[in-house]
């Protein structure tokens, strides 16, 4: 998901020096970058998707070192397909046609992957992690499950071995269903035209007052 915010032509626009021009355009479109990133990024909180979402809004000024009547904004997001899904609202479907695994809160918040990072977590992710085996539950209402025998609930709320002889449970560590619709969350075009708007107003701020 990228922007570009053009600016007018300033030569006409603005009479002056070609330095106070260039100023002028410069600030005013560093201005129009951290706006719009902002913008974004405060719609991403509002829309309950989170902080962490937010900051996958970046923005860039061009040129980076000094300054240019030809300067340009450059928006852009480090989740452009998870930013995509929630501006539009689409359907999730498993790529090989299989059930999607949505991890309940006993499963733990995120996975590890191969290099130690933090990732998505999946079934067999937590099987390796925690030594426990899951066990396919159908139900022909509502979503099918994956659950740990003999489990518990720690004081975290998360599913883990149960030791003891008694007490054994049955937890509920994933709802496994077909496909999953996200709603449209987000209203990134009307922010984008709506800072657009505003670039001349910007960039005016921005000429010398004499």
């Amino acid at each position: 998901m990228r922007f570009n915010l053009e600016r007018p032509d300033m030569r006409k626009a603005l009479a002056g020096t070609q330095q106070d021009i260039e100023r002028a355009v410069t600030s005013g479109m560093r201005d129009a970058a951290d706006g719009l990133k902002q913008d974004l990024r405060d719609d991403v909180v509002a829309s309950g998707l989170g902080e962490r979402l937010s900051r996958t809004w970046r923005g860039k000024v061009f040129p980076e070192v000094g300054e240019s009547v030809e300067a340009a904004a450059f928006v852009w997001s480090k989740a452009p397909k998870l930013i995509d899904a929630f501006d539009r609202g689409v359907t999730i479907r498993s790529a090989r046609g299989f059930w999607l695994a949505i991890p309940t809160p006993a499963a733990g918040a995120r996975g590890r992957g191969p290099n130690g990072r933090a990732s998505r977590i999946t079934p067999g992710g937590w099987e390796r992690r925690t030594g426990m085996r899951l066990r396919f539950v159908y139900r022909k209402r509502g979503p099918s499950l994956l659950v740990a025998d003999t489990a518990r609930l720690n004081t975290r709320g998360l599913a883990a071995a149960n030791k003891r002889k008694t007490g054994h449970s049955t937890v509920i560590v994933f709802l496994l269903v077909p496909q999953v619709t996200l709603r449209k969350r987000l209203n990134i075009d009307a922010i984008a035209k709506r800072q657009a708007a505003r670039v001349p107003t910007l960039i005016a701020r921005h000429w010398p007052r004499s």
